[in-house]
């Protein structure tokens, strides 16, 4: 199978997985219209990617390839993961599937600021450049002289914080790809993601119906196949290739949102995630030409270290 897939079928295999995380994300939306908590939310996700994993692992053979090398730091990590994906849930309570996007989209930007910081990479005045020009379609789709509700800006406050440990946990991840593998990293954060959300269900926990109980499985199953697209599009193509298009989840998103909530993008919306876009695949083109460590940036990645 290895040899049969060229690189275009490997970008085919990329965008069906970034937007099987587009109905995953949906499928959380619908859950938020609910009363279930955010952690039991997350604690069905984490029990979904653990099993896959190691389902996948056996199906390998190979199930040691999600135990770290390092439990200790990966569980440090791995903290980050959890906060990064309870703001997922928050954010998607409060906010259209659109702007949840172009808010989240700032993660490239952000990682190549930090990386440059703490890895000493290489920040040309070119990509300065791009990342300004990325803040400022942000400031523009977001609006601030608009009205906004209280639930908006508890939307935008769990955006930023999904933003801050999803970019801090990048730079972080490109140093411990160095010792730990891609299922390692995934399987630690879905493990202390499931046990963490488990736990506190023990205090308190929404009964499940029918129809909540038939949303997480549909989340469950779209962050699967997701999963095992992207991982088959990285196989085959390289991560600097995979992420310039992981903006199609703004197109999807943004159809998704119209389809099942009629939310329609503003004129400032189109005009900010337009000038998000740019910036963020002229980054992606940058790193691509250089000689970096080959680990995807993106904003959003439900199995691969999200």
């Amino acid at each position: 199978m290895a040899s049969s897939i060229s690189d275009l079928e490997a970008v085919g295999f990329a965008i069906a997985g970034f937007t099987c995380w587009v109905l995953a994300d949906t499928s959380i939306k619908l859950v938020g219209a609910s009363n279930l908590p955010a952690y039991e939310v997350l604690a069905f996700l984490g029990l979904f990617i653990v099993v896959l994993l190691l389902a996948r692992g056996l199906w390998r053979r190979d199930v040691g390839a999600v135990w770290p090398t390092k439990p200790g730091r990966q569980m440090v990590r791995s903290t980050l993961d959890l906060a990064n994906n309870f703001g997922v849930v928050v954010a998607l309570r409060h906010l259209p599937l659109t702007m949840f996007y172009i808010l989240v989209f700032m993660s490239p930007m952000v990682t190549t600021l930090l990386a440059a910081l703490f890895l000493h990479e290489r920040l040309e005045w070119r990509r300065v450049a791009a990342i300004a020009a990325g803040f400022a379609g942000v400031v523009i789709a977001v609006d601030p002289g608009h009205s906004f509700r209280t639930g908006d800006w508890v939307g935008y406050a769990a955006c930023m914080v999904c933003v801050a440990c999803f970019s801090t946990n990048m730079v972080w991840g490109r140093v411990m790809t160095r010792t730990e593998t891609p299922e390692a990293l995934t399987f630690v954060s879905a493990l202390l993601m499931a046990v963490t959300g488990f736990a506190c269900m023990l205090a308190f926990a929404e009964p499940l119906t029918p129809r909540l109980a038939g949303v997480l499985v549909a989340m469950g199953m779209f962050c699967a196949l997701g999963s095992m697209c992207f991982f088959i599009a990285l196989k085959h193509t390289s991560a600097a290739n995979v992420s310039q298009y992981h903006y199609t989840q703004l197109v999807t998103g943004a159809l998704v949102g119209y389809l099942l909530w009629r939310e329609k993008p503003t004129a400032a919306m189109l005009l900010g995630g337009s000038i998000i876009i740019l910036s963020g695949v002229y980054i992606a083109l940058a790193a691509s030409r250089e000689v970096v460590e080959e680990i995807p940036t993106f904003p959003y990645v439900p199995f691969e270290d999200r």
